[in-house]
């Protein structure tokens, strides 16, 4: 059975990659960066139905919207965020498009659908009590599968959307480049969407035969990042179900047609 998360909405998918970023400033002294409240707000603003964000855990305990561990690429802070209270963040996060906790967000865009990765191990638990409640229009993902099963159990006995980690991913590859179905068909067992690049090194991920395994067990397959219009039409022609872009606006505008 498909899950909430992949019904009643476009096929195939855009999903903003840390919502969508003005390109440029508001103000002299003003610039929306990633993962903000008002670049999800931009994405929700151009149409897109899935806004993909990642996940950490502040000083003293909130969830917040954020990449990186430390606050330097996005603030110019050194510090790591985990050492860093919700307040702190915050006025960093002022005059960058407003900091974006996982609480607010979920409340503020109830018809957006959210594609989360839980980047810190501490986040995993507070973030699946969280979301238990909007489990319909959540999928969990993270590159470690141990901190991803930790949110999902933590949401039960709601069953939020879910995306394998790196583990699963390179088994799964390597069963594929085997042929080895049966092993495939259970490593994707209990997920709902397989997102992957197209790469990883030199090692192709993305192929045919992933795609029709993974549509035979009924799972979904989204790509990142893919801002090219041009590559967004072709791996949809190659069966893929969801692109991970950059550029929300212009993916929806380029698969529409």
């Amino acid at each position: 059975m498909t899950h909430p998360y992949l019904v009643g909405t476009a096929h195939p998918r855009v999903l903003a990659h840390r919502g969508l970023v003005h390109r440029g400033p508001l103000h002299d002294d003003e610039f929306v960066v990633e993962n903000s409240f008002a670049a999800i707000a931009a994405a929700h603003a151009a149409g897109a139905d899935y806004v993909e964000s990642d996940c950490h855990l502040t000083a003293d305990g909130h969830v917040v919207l954020f990449h990186d561990d430390t606050l330097e690429r996005v603030t110019g802070d050194p510090r790591p965020l985990a050492d860093v209270t919700l307040r702190e963040l915050e006025l960093l996060m002022a005059d960058r498009g407003g900091l974006a906790t996982l609480a607010q967000t979920l409340e503020a865009f109830p018809t957006t659908r959210f594609n989360l990765d839980v980047k810190a191990p501490a986040a995993a638990v507070p973030l699946g009590r969280m979301i238990a409640e909007h489990a319909d229009r959540v999928l969990v993902t993270s590159f470690s599968d141990a901190r991803r099963r930790a949110a999902l159990a933590a949401a039960a006995p709601a069953l939020p959307a879910t995306s394998p980690g790196t583990g699963t991913v390179a088994l799964l590859v390597t069963a594929v480049a085997l042929r080895l179905k049966p092993l495939a068909t259970r490593l994707l067992r209990g997920l709902d969407a397989l997102q992957i690049p197209e790469r990883r090194g030199a090692v192709r991920v993305l192929t045919p035969r992933l795609i029709a395994w993974a549509h035979e067990n009924g799972v979904e397959v989204h790509v990142w990042t893919v801002n090219d219009p041009e590559r967004m039409r072709e791996l949809v022609a190659m069966g893929v179900d969801g692109i991970v872009t950059d550029v929300a606006d212009v993916a929806l505008e380029t698969l529409a047609r």
